[in-house]
């Protein structure tokens, strides 16, 4: 709190638009420059917070991230602003006017909800984040839409909000946190203060939630931006019992129609590669069903196909061998084609990437995938190439409103 206090003043201001651009391997060289005018105090808080903009601008873009203040955990566990830029959209498309933003952060959510056009309640408990918060409301012009508070989450009335959004944390002193009771706030309270929006709600949580612990009342999204999964969203108020899968940009949003786990099949001239977002939502049945194709094993998530499919759910390769697991057979193959740039993606299998990088050597004017898997239970390599994306390809479900 006390490096905001700093950098919020006139001086602050002035010495972190000097910094902005500062390269990390010249800060000392900086630093001591600065020194000669400004108090060290102040300068370390300006290069520490030009460092965590930098970070930040991956999540909130050059623009914003150059005006908004940050904490160290507030860069690492915030919302990625397309993330939340959508999960607003579907909150204003559904008539929410007010949101609770509950374990608010540093604000990406809040900011999103305001430039939705929606009035937010951010709180969060700890001192320096709430501050960051409310420094960020007004950097972007956005303090006459959100309210924040520091406060204990469990101990706001959220009466008068259509919506609530909870955010839990999942970071403790020993790393990341999988039991999702063991959340800041537990995800069982979550749960009620979610039963109790007068609209609807939303929890964000971590994507590898076993779907058993998914309230049967809730519907259940996962979000991948760019093919990177980023989070799991459970809805109360919009579709019970809803699986869906939706990729940014877009969005396209991929619904479960409860089919049967695809047969296993050998393997065919294509091969897709889901979403991860597609994989944990486990709807590659239904990736499956939209290209007519199957397994090539029944614990992988690789699906085959005779024929190419558009789809946007899924990476197409068009294979062009099939060999059971061989580093030799495969470093002769490569050589003969004369393949030196070699993309190694493994599922089912011990071996790493880079170890079977080193061994073939690979050398050429060419590229290749290999795919280091099983087949009907047994190691396999499949060698090929992706296909280029479908443009315009049609999405199964709308984005939810």
């Amino acid at each position: 709190m006390n490096d905001l206090a700093l950098l919020l003043t006139p001086e602050g201001r002035v010495l972190l638009d000097e910094v902005r651009d500062t390269d990390p391997a010249r800060e000392l060289a900086v630093a001591t420059r600065l020194r000669r005018e400004h108090p060290a105090e102040l300068v370390s808080a300006a290069l520490g917070q030009a460092r965590l903009r930098q970070r930040a601008a991956v999540k909130f873009g050059a623009e914003d991230a150059g005006r908004m203040f940050f904490t160290p955990n507030g860069v690492e566990q915030s919302t990625r602003a397309s993330v939340a830029a959508y999960r607003a959209r579907r909150m204003a498309e559904s008539g929410v006017t007010s949101v609770a933003d509950l374990c608010c952060g540093i604000g990406g959510d809040a900011i999103a909800l305001a430039r939705a056009g929606i009035r937010v309640l951010a709180v969060d408990r700890d001192p320096a984040t709430a501050a960051a918060a409310r420094a960020n409301a007004e950097a972007l012009g956005l303090a006459d839409l959100i309210e924040v508070r520091e406060a204990d989450v469990t101990e706001v009335d959220t009466a008068g909000y259509d919506a609530v959004f909870v955010d839990p944390a999942r970071r403790g002193g020993r790393g990341r946190i999988f039991d999702p009771e063991a959340y800041s706030p537990p995800l069982s309270w979550a749960v009620s203060a979610a039963r109790r929006a007068p609209r609807t709600a939303a929890l964000k949580i971590a994507p590898g939630i076993p779907h058993e612990a998914v309230p049967e009342d809730a519907e259940a999204e996962w979000i991948s931006d760019g093919g990177d999964v980023k989070e799991a969203v459970l809805w109360f108020g919009t579709e019970p019992g809803a699986v869906r899968a939706t990729l940014l940009p877009g969005p396209r949003s991929l619904l479960s129609r409860g089919l049967p786990d695809p047969q296993v099949r050998p393997p065919g001239r294509y091969l897709y590669e889901p979403d991860g977002a597609v994989i944990r939502a486990h709807l590659v049945a239904e990736v499956a069903d939209e290209v007519g194709g199957g397994l090539l094993d029944a614990t992988i998530a690789y699906v085959t196909a005779d024929a190419p499919h558009p789809t946007p759910y899924a990476t197409a390769y068009e294979i062009t061998d099939h060999l059971p697991f061989n580093v030799k057979k495969l470093k002769a193959l490569l050589r003969e084609r004369e393949v030196g740039n070699l993309t190694v993606k493994k599922r089912g299998s011990a071996v790493e990437p880079e170890e079977l990088r080193k061994k073939v050597k690979p050398q050429g004017r060419h590229s290749a995938t290999v795919f280091l898997t099983r087949v009907a239970g047994a190691p396999a390599m499949l060698i090929g190439h992706p296909l280029a994306p479908w443009a315009g390809a049609v999405r199964s479900a709308p984005p939810p409103a």
